[in-house]
């Protein structure tokens, strides 16, 4: 028997907390197909199409205009509520859409992951990748009404730390994806997870300051609020941008490491699950 050369040998992985990024690299093309999939299909056979990006915060802000501004009189610093608004609108529903889509990783795609073999974290990956797009856009749209307040005269007093916003993005993509793919991990046999996370993010929102200053609150809370990996992420982009809000290096470090921490152990949960999980979805 003549001895065989092959071009791709799948081996099981060893190591829990193991991330082959040379094996993800060479499937990069894969990963640029999932985030055309994602950004294509998500508003193909829509009248409007990408013009929703636009509609969705939008809408969303007029709401938080007449619910939480007007009825429920929640400060917003001093700043147009339009503005403050969309400076947590824009960054949470980046936050949220990945969550949501990559918590649901191996339930969505177990026909693709029990046909053919690549590196599974592709997907969550692409999730990330595709809503920076959607983000993109958005972000535009806050520009267009940051730059209308400014010409009319508005007192805002944008600093240094708007150069933070990159760091922020990335901070608020890799919460969002050591949650998506621990929850993604967990509901292959737990599916009642998927109902009560929903709830969960939902809840998560009322408790980052997003239609609230974290000033508003009473001394006594803060400190709950603060524990929240989001607030400070949140807090320090308003700071930065509109000169409003607190910003603390300290808490910031502390976003960081809570990132870097829950990437981690997503990383070993997937990867333990992944092995045997087309034997339970």
């Amino acid at each position: 028997m003549q001895n065989q050369e092959f071009t791709t040998v799948i081996k099981p992985k060893n190591k829990l907390f193991e991330v082959d990024f040379k094996e993800i690299w060479n499937y990069r093309d894969l990963l640029s197909m999932f985030v055309k999939r994602d950004i294509i299909t998500q508003y193909k056979q829509t009248i409007l199409g990408p013009v929703w990006f636009f509609v969705q915060p939008a809408l969303t802000t007029i709401m938080y205009m007449v619910v939480f501004g007007g009825i429920a009189k929640i400060s917003t610093d001093g700043l147009p509520q339009p503005l403050f608004y969309l400076a947590g609108i824009v960054l949470w529903q980046y936050f949220s859409d990945c969550l949501n889509k990559t918590s649901s990783t191996f339930v969505s795609n177990q026909h693709i992951f029990g046909k053919v073999y690549f590196p599974r974290l592709i997907v969550p990956l692409s999730t990330i990748t595709s809503n920076l797009v959607r983000l993109f856009i958005q972000f535009l749209l806050f520009v267009a009404v940051y730059i209308y307040y400014i010409i009319i005269g508005t007192d805002i007093t944008p600093n240094i730390y708007m150069l933070l916003f990159p760091l922020l993005i990335i901070m608020i993509a890799g919460l969002s994806l050591g949650f998506g793919i621990i929850v993604s991990s967990m509901t292959t046999k737990y599916r009642d997870l998927t109902i009560l996370f929903t709830f969960f993010v939902q809840l998560w929102m009322y408790a980052t300051p997003v239609i609230y200053p974290l000033s508003t609150m009473s001394e006594k809370y803060q400190w709950i609020i603060a524990l929240n990996p989001l607030t400070s992420i949140f807090e320090t982009f308003k700071y930065g941008m509109l000169g409003v809000g607190t910003f603390d290096w300290g808490q910031l470090l502390y976003s960081f490491v809570f990132m870097i921490v829950t990437l981690m152990i997503g990383v070993v949960i997937f990867n333990k699950v992944q092995r045997s999980f087309m034997d339970t979805v």
